[in-house]
């Protein structure tokens, strides 16, 4: 009997776009490197570790079957939801830039909303597939998924994490959708949602100045403007064919941590429209391929767990974009593949691994359907 193979094309741009990454993050971060560290591979060498660890659990998880790890999914969550709760204790969580997100492993940092993010989307997953019948009812349906959202976003905003908790939160409404939950019951939630969400920003003075400075990034460029601006000049300047691989100027101490969450600016501006547009395509084909594997999947397991990581990725690259090119306020949320960072290097690859499981299955899916179509 042939074994069936993952899909190509979702193999394909994940590892093009993980190679494309790498060197963009020795690109963008090879100046602040030296100045900072007085070693301009020191976020190369990270990069290159953790994307070596990330590629390793992507072809074993490739291997497990999705239903065994679904199954766990349940203890996985709990395990989310207390290291959620550790974090924010003193002594425990770490504090970097205001924010209480890591747990300081010594040799490494570890941000326990990456691991939530997997969590949520297998649990989800596994509980919506048994019951996704009692959806159309609003108290005994949706609402007890509601409150699992509910805990993990004040989990995450007492970090406070706020790209995290609207990423999330829309990962999980669009698991609910695709379950069968009634339109209906989300336009009935949107006014107190959207409440509860202007009320967060006005609670906090430099979320309220991002919005602010959102209106008019160039009026407010020394301060909360600052990042938007020297984004915008980067891919400006890029022009069409760009300035050139390792020539960008914003990443000399002008564009604040060039290698994380505006990567894709230095991007632009050394590698100009050609490069960008080229990333761009590479996100549409994975994307394609990843919703092409929900629709084809053997069970509704893996199809809302193909869809939910396939719009993880899709909705963090479609923000990173957006707060780049300052279409949205600017919040912290990395480019996948191409961002600097260790723990969401391995669990985004992890994810791919189990995407890809399923993957086999959709392909003896669509070899089912074009036999059956010969018949």
């Amino acid at each position: 009997m042939k074994k069936r193979e993952y899909d190509f094309w979702i193999l394909f741009t994940v590892l093009v776009m993980l190679a494309m990454g790498t060197v963009m993050v020795f690109s963008a971060s090879s100046y602040s490197a030296d100045y900072y560290f007085n070693n301009k591979y020191h976020f190369l060498l990270r990069q290159l570790l953790w994307g070596a660890v990330g590629v390793i659990s992507m072809f074993v998880f490739s291997n497990i079957d999705y239903r065994r790890i679904a199954a766990s999914s349940p203890i996985l969550m709990v395990i989310s939801t207390a290291m959620l709760a550790l974090v924010l204790i003193p002594g425990i969580g770490t504090v970097i830039n205001d924010s209480r997100r890591w747990f300081d492993l010594k040799f490494t940092t570890f941000q326990p909303s990456e691991f939530t993010k997997i969590a949520m989307i297998l649990f989800f997953s596994f509980s919506l597939s048994k019951n996704n019948d009692k959806l159309k009812y609003f108290f005994r349906g949706l609402l007890p998924y509601l409150m699992v959202v509910g805990v993990t976003a004040l989990l995450l905003l007492k970090e406070p994490h706020m790209s995290a908790t609207i990423l999330i939160t829309l990962v999980s409404v669009v698991l609910l959708f695709c379950a069968g939950a009634r339109v209906w019951h989300f336009i009935l939630l949107a006014v107190p949602i959207g409440a509860v969400g202007w009320q967060l920003i006005k609670s906090a003075k430099y979320r309220m100045n991002r919005i602010i400075a959102f209106t008019d990034p160039f009026k407010y460029s020394s301060d909360e403007g600052f990042q938007v601006v020297n984004s915008l000049y980067a891919i400006a300047s890029g022009s069409f064919f760009g300035r050139g691989l390792g020539r960008s100027l914003q990443k000399n101490l002008y564009l604040p941590e060039p290698h994380n969450d505006f990567i894709f600016a230095i991007l632009a501006e050394e590698l100009g429209f050609i490069g960008a547009f080229t990333v761009i395509i590479l996100f549409m084909l994975f994307i394609w391929r990843g919703i092409k594997v929900a629709m084809n999947a053997p069970d509704m397991l893996g199809s809302l767990i193909a869809m939910g990581i396939t719009s993880l990725i899709a909705l963090e690259t479609i923000i990173n974009i957006a707060v780049v090119t300052s279409t949205v306020p600017t919040t912290g949320m990395p480019l996948p593949f191409f961002s600097a960072g260790g723990t969401s290097t391995v669990f985004l690859l992890t994810s791919i691994g189990i995407l890809l499981n399923i993957s086999k299955g959709a392909a003896s899916s669509d070899l089912r359907l074009i036999r059956g179509n010969r018949k």
